[in-house]
């Protein structure tokens, strides 16, 4: 039963120096069990003999022998243990985990590193630490490797402390040899802290990781819009030409038909004229036979009765044919009229396509006010930033870099760099003026001739009526009607810039392949007075949905 009781409390054979299960066990005068050489080694190099469990002194040194009976229970432990860890294989390290430092033979895995101890141990050499109450007090983590790394490389004791001011782990050494004058605080503290911020960095972290894939679903979005958009462009651009094909091909029948219902008519023209002719050559056949045939009469008097009697010497009545003819079909005009009426056909298609590209283009109409630190000196804006007119006086103003100093022109304060904007700008009662956007970085102190080369995308009214696109070389256009207000757009990723005639829904033209590298602003140009002529303003009117 005693044997029994003490199996059952392994901390009562393992010897509180090395910790380890009893090797040669002996008793002190206090009744302390130590392995033999622990207990004289300790005692070798310490100046006192005593106790180093209760620390009780012996005058002289103890004449120590093998406790016989502790020695017995001992190697009852120790075929236990061994009975123990032979059934408990399966606890066995395998790669990736800490074995125990304390097991020989096969290492078995560890439970539970010892930060003061600087060991792993499995489920039976942890023992001492769970019961034993000095071993209590060591700190245990989750088993890891490397426990050196957890020693000061310097003084060779545990790391404990935090030095903030050097941000590094330290032991209780080191802000006495090396670290003077630092700010300490224990590992503890320093750990909580760490895990607080780690806290926080994993929401900042997670909170990005949402967020990218809330952008993940925008863009998927996008393509899914995209993808949308793109069906209905292409159906609706099959019906476009599908519409066009069978009215070329309607216009062509209709070609083929007035062609050949012009030369059925010819034909039957003719076809009654030979009709008739023929007629009269069968009359004349028929008078010719009968004169033959009275010019071989040998009868005297019946020749001549028969002449008398009869109007054989007058022919048949016939037509005078010299004035007739047949002419050929005038096909003239009939090609020409043709194409004319598949032109119109196609340019109501092409109304009807401008429509509803200027209502779309106008849902990403953009608030656009004029910036007068960029306005040339002769020009009066309005209060809010709307409109601007040439005045006749030149003001007195800073010539700062951003302000045009020889061209009468005003940039918007609104700078795009990205996406598709829209803008709208009366130019009513004008007889010239400029309008487009230009680059940012432009200079505005020296004369040039706008064009994209110079980074303007820009057209022009000169003279009332003459329009152009200053695409470097000038391309003039011809317009069905002036416009009274005209629409801006740009898409600054496909390189497009577009000038609508809003009121006449009407493209009047297009950079296309344009290459943006820095920011656009919208570029407005009044012109000069003219004495009167051109002395009404350019106005940035508000966007709405024809």
């Amino acid at each position: 039963m005693a044997a029994a009781n003490y199996l059952s409390s392994e901390d009562q054979f393992l010897c509180s120096i090395c910790l380890d299960v009893f090797t040669d066990p002996v008793t002190t005068p206090c009744g302390h069990n130590f392995c033999k050489n622990c207990i004289t080694e300790h005692w070798n190099t310490s100046d006192r003999c005593q106790c180093p469990m209760c620390n009780e002194v012996f005058n002289t040194r103890p004449d120590l022998r093998i406790n016989t009976f502790i020695s017995e229970m001992v190697v009852q432990f120790r075929q236990s243990a061994q009975q123990k860890t032979s059934s408990s294989e399966k606890q066995e390290s395998k790669p990736g985990e800490v074995p125990c430092d304390v097991c020989t033979g096969t290492k078995l895995m560890a439970l539970k590193s010892c930060l003061v101890c600087l060991a792993s141990y499995c489920e039976t050499h942890l023992e001492p630490h769970l019961t034993a109450s000095r071993l209590k007090r060591h700190q245990l983590i989750d088993p890891v490797e490397n426990l050196e790394d957890r020693m000061c490389t310097k003084h060779d004791k545990p790391l404990e402390l935090f030095c903030k001011t050097d941000q590094m782990c330290v032991c209780m050494l080191c802000p006495i040899l090396d670290h003077k004058m630092h700010e300490f605080v224990p590992l503890k503290e320093e750990y909580e802290g760490k895990k607080v911020e780690l806290k926080k960095t994993e929401a900042e972290i997670q909170q990005m990781i949402q967020k990218r894939r809330l952008k993940i679903q925008e863009i998927k979005h996008s393509v899914d819009l995209s993808e949308e958009d793109a069906d209905r462009e292409i159906a609706e651009g099959v019906q476009v030409f599908t519409d066009l094909k069978e009215s070329v091909e309607r216009g062509q029948a209709n070609l083929i038909n007035t062609i050949k219902e012009k030369q059925k008519t010819t034909e039957k023209q003719a076809e009654a004229f030979i009709k008739e002719l023929e007629q009269e050559i069968s009359e004349l056949m028929k008078r010719s036979t009968e004169v033959v045939q009275l010019s071989l009469s040998e009868d005297h008097l019946h020749l001549l009765q028969s002449v008398q009697s009869s109007n054989i010497h007058h022919p048949p009545p016939t037509k005078d044919w010299t004035k007739v003819s047949v002419p050929p079909a005038s096909y003239e005009g009939t090609v020409v009229r043709a194409v004319v009426q598949l032109e119109e056909t196609l340019s109501k298609e092409m109304k009807k396509l401008v429509e509803a590209e200027l209502k779309r283009v106008q849902k990403f109409a953009v608030d656009v006010t004029l910036d007068p630190d960029t306005a040339n000196p002769e020009l009066i804006l309005s209060d809010d930033g709307k409109q601007v007119k040439h005045g006749d006086v030149r003001k007195n103003l800073p010539n700062n870099p951003e302000r045009y100093s020889f061209y009468n022109v005003v940039l918007g304060k609104q700078s795009f760099s990205s996406g598709r904007f829209y803008f709208e700008v009366q130019v009513k009662r004008k007889t010239k003026w400029d309008l487009g956007v230009a680059r940012e970085s432009i200079n505005r102190k020296r004369q040039i001739q706008p064009s994209p080369q110079e980074g303007y995308w820009t057209i022009w009214l000169r003279n009332e009526n003459e329009y152009e696109a200053l695409a470097g070389p000038s391309v003039s256009l011809s317009l069905k009607s002036q416009p009274q207000k005209v629409g801006v757009f740009v898409d600054y990723e496909e390189g497009l810039v577009s000038f609508y005639d809003v009121d006449a829904a009407a493209l009047i033209y297009s950079f296309t392949g344009c290459s943006f590298t820095e920011k656009l602003l919208p570029y407005f140009c009044p012109c000069n007075n003219d004495g009167g002529k051109n002395s009404a303003p350019l106005i940035i009117s508000p966007v709405g949905v024809n």
